[in-house]
């Protein structure tokens, strides 16, 4: 945990991430991520991560992180990130109301990005409780995506493979930042 004392570093970051969480509590979905009616099958899903920079960022950070934090984190927080975007996916196929998502993900790019900067080394399901949050808005927005793909099976394949294409590449630039760095 960072910062020993009571209004330490920790301390603001965990007031941070409660502000985070009510906001993306009141907030409203605007609904950025819609594709167009008839594209959209493996290439289409593959490509999306790789091309948007919320959606790369903060599945380049999860890798990152889990290998900061070390120990079994480096492959519990993107194993289990793909598994619960897929959740997030089906309630978006669903139509279920989910407000807050945008905003989760440009939080999730957020927190995480403060994470590793200050090097939070937190409990393991500390770390995949807040991940899980990230992942059902990415998840979400992708699965709202999916009713107005050519071939909706196909682009969430693709999807998640390049989601952990991502989480790979993160954990190896993790752990090559981690020697100089003494992690």
């Amino acid at each position: 945990m960072l910062g020993g004392s009571p209004g330490g570093t920790g301390a603001l970051f965990c007031r941070f991430l409660m502000a985070s969480f009510a906001l993306v509590a009141v907030s409203t979905s605007v609904q950025a991520h819609i594709i167009q009616t008839g594209t959209g099958g493996f290439g289409s899903g593959f490509e999306h991560p790789l091309t948007g920079p919320d959606h790369f960022l903060a599945m380049f950070a999860v890798g990152l992180w889990g290998a900061q934090i070390g120990g079994r984190s480096i492959w519990a927080l993107p194993v289990a990130f793909p598994q619960i975007m897929v959740l997030g996916g089906v309630a978006g196929i669903a139509g279920l109301p989910l407000p807050g998502v945008e905003t989760g993900i440009a939080l999730s790019i957020i927190t995480l990005g403060l994470a590793i900067a200050c090097a939070w080394r937190p409990a393991e399901w500390i770390a995949l409780l807040l991940i899980a949050v990230f992942a059902v808005c990415h998840g979400y927005a992708h699965g709202a995506e999916l009713p107005n793909a050519a071939d909706p099976a196909d682009f969430a394949i693709g999807f998640v493979v390049a989601t952990g294409m991502i989480h790979l590449l993160g954990i190896g630039v993790g752990l090559v930042l981690g020697k100089p760095f003494g992690g």
